[in-house]
């Protein structure tokens, strides 16, 4: 495996086929390394498999935790060289932005609920640093975990509309033993936290196995066992959203999401479940 920190080389570089990009912000963990494994099937013997980590400082609001984004460069890549990576793409801010650089903006609908109203202006980061990567890396395929489904809901949108030559595939959230969601920010919960942060995927687990059409009462009894078991917890919202569009559905009649955020002190942790329509 080899390391690359900049543009000029990233070009360069003699791609096997299909090139395979996972895009990730480092800290990386064992859900992680199945995103990468999961991209090393994809790539195959003949194909090639690149992992970003990149720190998007375009993506994160005022207060949130740029500076503080834990940076493990020298375990990330140990944890990508043994999950089948080809390339690890290192870039800094200067190599991926400029003074003039144009800034893409994400779907208006898409960003309606759920992370789009707490957190103005991320998921445009967030399409201006995945075009960027598009464009520099040309990557066949590019896989994004589904923990973070609204992200990879406008990427597709975002795709899509600009016609960039990209599949986009979304894995499966990779949990700890008791259900909490694998994530970089995890580390930050003390030993308290961490104990209640697993009453998050047991209210989503709970809202998913109501079978009441309406989902009004679904997310009070869903909301309740956050309040009850996790007190340490702030919910900053738990929505029931249609799987396409994002947007908020007040009857499961058809494919659904239920997604919250929970903050413990100034960790914010997210979370999501996908529901089937009720017939």
């Amino acid at each position: 495996m080899i390391v690359i920190d900049n543009a000029k080389d990233m070009r360069s570089r003699d791609n096997g086929k299909p090139c395979v990009l996972v895009p990730t912000m480092g800290a990386l963990h064992a859900g992680h390394g199945k995103l990468i494994s999961y991209g090393r099937r994809l790539a195959g013997k003949s194909g090639s498999l690149i992992v970003s980590i990149f720190i998007n400082p375009t993506q994160f609001g005022p207060g949130e935790d740029f500076e503080a984004y834990p940076r493990t460069l020298d375990e990330d890549c140990s944890l990508c060289a043994a999950a089948g990576a080809d390339i690890v793409f290192h870039p800094s801010v200067a190599e991926i932005y400029h003074e003039d650089s144009p800034e893409i903006t994400a779907d208006t609908k898409l960003i309606k609920t759920l992370c789009g109203p707490t957190r103005p202006g991320h998921f445009d980061g967030v399409c201006t640093v995945v075009k960027k990567l598009f464009e520099l890396i040309k990557p066949d395929i590019a896989v994004f975990g589904k923990k973070d489904y609204q992200q990879l809901a406008v990427i597709s949108r975002m795709t899509r509309e600009l016609k960039l030559p990209v599949r986009i595939i979304g894995a499966e959230t990779v949990r700890e033993a008791d259900g909490l969601a694998m994530s970089s920010r995890n580390r930050y919960l003390d030993a308290e936290q961490r104990a209640q942060a697993p009453a998050i995927r047991k209210a989503l687990l709970k809202l998913k196995k109501d079978t009441t059409p309406e989902t009004s009462a679904r997310i009070k009894e869903a909301g309740d066992i956050i309040a009850r078991e996790a007190p340490l917890g702030t919910i900053t919202y738990l929505q029931v959203v249609d799987r396409g569009t994002m947007q908020e559905m007040q009857t499961i009649d058809r494919p659904a999401l239920a997604a919250t955020a929970v903050c413990f002190g100034k960790t914010r942790l997210i979370d999501n479940i996908e529901i089937d329509a009720i017939t």
